[in-house]
């Protein structure tokens, strides 16, 4: 298979599995579900399990030779050219409250590099898509970000503060004294959406691979800048710390605030 057929096709896998997703967690949607919580606190649903586990089925169908990595059942052929990171519901919190901000992330890595990006929100019906050789669309039409000359005049947003570390707070707490706008809680990755189509300037997270991995070719395919908190380029499978910005100018002074 071409490499543009292979984009091709797995571009169109991404587009059925978000599909496919929104068919199982629609109905759980403000109703009454039970809650656990994992080793690390955080809550979890049969929504979450049962979206992922259908999610790898279609992907072992479509692509026995291919990895998976999803945040509620692990990893498998994580060494493959080709490896799925799946998150069926980033933002179980803002699930379990009804807020209709949490989003299905499907995200594919080659090489161990982000190379295609998903991020759907099924309730609102927005759909940000981008990588492997397709320009980010959101519901099918280009997504661009905007220019933003300066951090003064730059919005960020950031999910919430008890996911950093007090050194790393501090350091978010200084970027979001230079710009001229910021946001905390409720969005999750539903804002690096917010950035690709231009609707806000900056997001600020640590993020796990099967976030990071769809999101960096969504904001940069939209034409944005996507790195750690150092600068550096976004890869392999570890959690990091993540900058995403419509504009390389108040990402290069983000980055200087945040090292």
């Amino acid at each position: 298979m071409s490499v543009t057929a292979q984009a091709d096709a797995c571009a169109a896998l991404a587009h059925t599995l978000a599909d496919a997703a929104a068919k199982i967690t629609l109905p759980y949607f403000r109703t009454t579900l039970t809650i656990e919580d994992k080793s690390d606190d955080s809550p979890v649903t049969r929504a979450d399990r049962e979206t992922e586990a259908a999610l790898r089925k279609l992907i072992n169908d479509a692509f026995p030779d291919h990895g998976i990595i999803g945040e509620e059942y692990g990893a498998e052929k994580e060494d493959a050219e080709f490896v799925w990171v799946l998150d069926p519901i980033d933002g179980t919190v803002s699930f379990i409250n009804g807020v209709p901000l949490f989003t299905t992330i499907v995200g594919l890595l080659k090489d161990g590099l982000p190379w295609f990006g998903l991020i759907d929100q099924p309730v609102l019906k927005d759909r940000w898509a981008g990588g492997a050789g397709h320009s980010t669309t959101l519901n099918g039409q280009p997504a661009t970000v905007r220019p933003c000359e300066s951090l003064d005049q730059a919005s960020v947003y950031i999910t919430a503060p008890d996911f950093f570390s007090p050194d790393e707070l501090t350091s978010v707490e200084h970027l979001s004294e230079a710009v001229k706008l910021r946001r905390f809680g409720g969005t999750d990755c539903y804002h690096y959406g917010m950035v690709a189509s231009g609707w806000t300037d900056m997001a600020c997270e640590k993020l796990s691979v099967y976030e990071y991995g769809a999101m960096v070719p969504v904001i940069e395919n939209a034409g944005g800048v996507m790195t750690d908190w150092q600068g550096k380029p976004l890869s392999g499978t570890e959690g990091r710390q993540v900058l995403a910005s419509g504009d390389r100018r108040v990402h290069d002074t983000a980055v200087e605030i945040l090292k």
